[in-house]
């Protein structure tokens, strides 16, 4: 089974290695970036990788356990939101490692697609076209699953396509939201906060500031001028759907999820 995490951090002790000698103590170090983040940093060690990827394989292994055992059918229902695209955690690894071993007990996965009005041609990788559909099993699914895309190729418009665990047959509904003309996916970093989250949100509130606003910044220039990576920079970092996800953990929390088959 695979981890969940990138598969770099599974060898990232031995990547770590030369930091003994004090010649190579950046070996330790992922990165090292200047700390602008006021509430995580933006340096990542290596020792960090390491332990991400042992506790992954740690819960991997508990919920191998739990499925063989049969003690799996204790486990709440679970409701993952996540990016197709997540250059941290694996999607397809959260349904082949988790999903596909849950019973049919209500749970859900809910995916927010690409932006497919977006058209960058040659730039995007081309794997990327038919990433939704290879990410399932076929149905029928013990599991309910939830996808917010287009509601056309030609249209930023938002839609809920959704099959109930069990079944095979997709029901369609508005959301009333629609994706950033500007932006081709949502990522990792975007998910849990709303466009007005006044560090993180495209659409800051001015009530609040922390000196930066990261989720605005659209950088241009030459290249070797800024100390981070300009990737860190166009990453996404609010999620312009998030009355969507916060509606649908509510409705979780009040007990109003569909009902376990």
């Amino acid at each position: 089974m695979k981890s969940s995490l990138t598969v770099f951090a599974r060898y990232a002790g031995l990547a770590g290695l030369p930091a003994f000698f004090p010649a190579f103590a950046r070996a330790a170090w992922l990165e090292i970036l200047p700390e602008f983040n006021p509430f995580k940093y933006n340096s990542f060690p290596v020792n960090a990788a390491r332990q991400s990827y042992l506790v992954t394989q740690a819960a991997q292994a508990q919920v191998a356990r739990a499925a063989g055992n049969g003690t799996i059918t204790r486990l709440p229902r679970i409701h993952t939101f996540q990016s197709v695209v997540d250059y941290t955690v694996s999607t397809q690894a959260v349904v082949s490692g988790l999903y596909a071993r849950l019973p049919a007990n209500g749970s859900e996965l809910t995916r927010f697609d690409l932006n497919r009005v977006i058209r960058l041609g040659p730039l995007v990788d081309r794997s990327m076209e038919t990433i939704v559909e290879r990410l399932l099993p076929a149905a029928p699914r013990a599991f309910r699953t939830t996808l917010v895309t287009n509601a056309s190729p030609s249209s930023l418009e938002a839609v809920e396509r959704s099959i109930e665990a069990g079944g095979a047959t997709e029901a369609v509904h508005g959301l009333g939201l629609a994706f950033p003309p500007g932006a081709f996916s949502l990522s990792h970093v975007a998910i849990p906060f709303p466009v007005t989250d006044p560090l993180y949100g495209s659409h800051p509130d001015p009530r609040e500031s922390f000196g930066l606003h990261l989720g605005t910044l659209t950088p241009r220039g030459e290249r070797g001028v800024l100390l981070v990576p300009l990737d860190a920079l166009v990453r996404i970092s609010s999620n312009p759907f998030y009355p969507y996800l916060e509606r649908r953990v509510s409705e979780g929390i009040d007990g109003q999820l569909p009902p376990a088959q």
